[in-house]
């Protein structure tokens, strides 16, 4: 066990020596970006989603420094037809452009764009159906604000 522990102490010495530190210590980017944003008004299921979760992340802003604004599209793709013609699984493809911007000086801090997929099966009854498409959308959602809050905490370091 003694092994396991020099293993442990040699990696967080090697992680210190190259100037590692955690994103949420201490006056750190994770830390200055928490409460500092400004989200736009939801105007539908899925950007109010997109908010919520950027707000779990973030923080809900008191007094904000910058705003974000994010495009949010998603797109559905059939996967897989069954011997009578109907498609029994989904893709759902989403992708979320942001823009960063400083509040006082009105400069872009930082933009760019997330991607990813999540799929559902409509093997069930149509309320089945329909409830799978909604925790797809919910769980791409998900995934997109956490990937946005991370590149924007990974771009303020």
């Amino acid at each position: 066990m003694s092994w396991c522990k020099a293993l442990l102490a040699s990696a967080l010495l090697a992680l210190t020596a190259c100037g590692f530190t955690p994103a949420y210590g201490p006056g750190n980017a994770g830390a200055a970006l928490n409460g500092r944003i400004a989200f736009g008004e939801p105007s539908d299921r899925t950007t109010f989603q997109l908010v919520r979760r950027l707000e779990e992340r973030l923080g809900r802003s008191i007094d904000p420094a910058y705003d974000l604004g994010v495009t949010l599209v998603t797109t559905e793709e059939g996967q897989a037809i069954d011997a009578d013609g109907n498609i029994d699984r989904f893709t759902l493809l989403g992708t979320a452009q942001y823009v960063l911007t400083d509040r006082s000086t009105g400069v872009q801090v930082a933009q760019g764009e997330v991607s990813n997929f999540t799929g559902y099966s409509a093997t069930g009854t149509t309320v089945a159906t329909l409830q799978a498409q909604r925790d797809a959308q919910e769980r791409l959602v998900t995934i997109l604000a956490d990937m946005l809050t991370d590149r924007l905490i990974a771009t303020a370091l």
